[in-house]
């Protein structure tokens, strides 16, 4: 650069060495001096909105790092451009932009830890915010107490979330998807004769007020088949199925009750279409090897009978984890026993 200081290459290469040599406020010029006479090199723009950032250039940085990260192809760079401009949309409290990016970074590196752990931060921040604007604008509406609901299951606080539900229920039973919550509510508690009809009525309730509704169509399947009661969970079943074609859950009820009727080539079809849909579920695997050995297809069941065993151990891994965290209160028990 001293023998040649319109070398543009050298203003490059010295930017990005500062840069990552964490020297960012003399990468800027270097950098910069390059985008005037090439404004199309991407990588460049990007690395410097990251040095313009982290050396107190709030708008500039920002307007370069926006400019970049559509442009830029290799997944590392654009990641890193994601993440720094995630940071500035929150330190903004622009939570949406941000949460847009991070959508983009999942799709982008979806097992990236710092992308999802970037997610799950944003979302949490948006619930909160939600919450705290519905606490001001409704704070007895149907709304804060279904949201209060959802808290309270969170923290593992069933019988006080149950509670909630139904105060909602007394303001508004017409609000759409209540009557769902408080049955898979209800559901998730201790088996007794009273909670079960109660969860029944609230799932019927739920299907009246949304005939389209699929997921309450599987649940009264599965009571259903729970009760021995073939035709009824046949019928809900069949219309979950239509609903929801590619629900792995709803092609394991329905083959569950062609299974009973000792229609085996139905219920293989059903067990083969969950499997694609969902391989790393145990249930559907072990199912689909009873198909198989009524079949007289053996080795197939073998197989089938080591992925269940592969992908429950991983589930009761899974499971132990969340215990040992203290996280199974933000799961259902119905949700950990799929």
């Amino acid at each position: 650069m001293a023998l040649d200081p319109s070398n543009m290459d050298a203003h490059g290469n010295l930017g990005v060495l500062l840069f990552f040599q964490k020297n960012y406020r003399d990468a800027v010029p270097e950098l910069r001096e390059v985008l005037k006479q090439r404004p199309t090199l991407w990588k460049i723009e990007a690395l410097l909105g990251m040095a313009e950032r982290r050396s107190g250039g709030g708008a500039a940085a920002l307007a370069d790092l926006e400019a970049a990260f559509p442009q830029l192809q290799e997944t590392k760079i654009r990641v890193d451009t994601g993440m720094e401009l995630i940071e500035s949309y929150s330190s903004a409290g622009d939570l949406e932009k941000a949460s847009a990016i991070a959508s983009t970074l999942q799709t982008i590196d979806p097992e990236n830890l710092r992308v999802l752990y970037a997610a799950y931060r944003i979302h949490s921040d948006l619930a909160r915010e939600a919450m705290l604007r519905l606490s001001v604008a409704g704070p007895q509406s149907a709304f804060m107490y279904q949201v209060m609901a959802h808290e309270l299951a969170r923290r593992g606080d069933k019988v006080t979330a149950i509670k909630s539900y139904r105060e909602a229920l007394k303001i508004d039973p017409t609000l759409p998807g209540l009557h769902f919550e408080l049955a898979e509510m209800l559901r998730s508690m201790p088996t007794t004769e009273e909670t079960s009809k109660e969860a029944k009525a609230e799932y019927e309730l739920a299907l009246t007020q949304n005939p389209f509704d699929e997921k309450a169509n599987l649940r009264l399947g599965e009571i259903a088949i729970s009760g021995n009661d073939l035709p009824k969970a046949y019928d809900f079943y069949t219309q979950a199925t239509k609903l929801q074609p590619d629900d792995p859950d709803a092609n394991l009820g329905l083959s569950n009750v062609f299974a009973a009727r000792e229609q085996y080539k139905e219920a293989e079809t059903l067990l083969e279409h969950a499997v694609h849909l969902d391989p790393t579920n145990p249930i559907v695997h072990f199912h689909l090897s009873t198909i198989y050995r009524k079949m007289g297809r053996t080795e197939d069941a073998k197989h089938e009978i080591q992925e269940y065993k592969k992908y429950k151990e991983i589930r009761d891994k899974l499971e132990s984890t969340y215990h040992d965290m203290h996280l199974d209160s933000d799961l259902t028990d119905v949700e950990l026993t799929k």
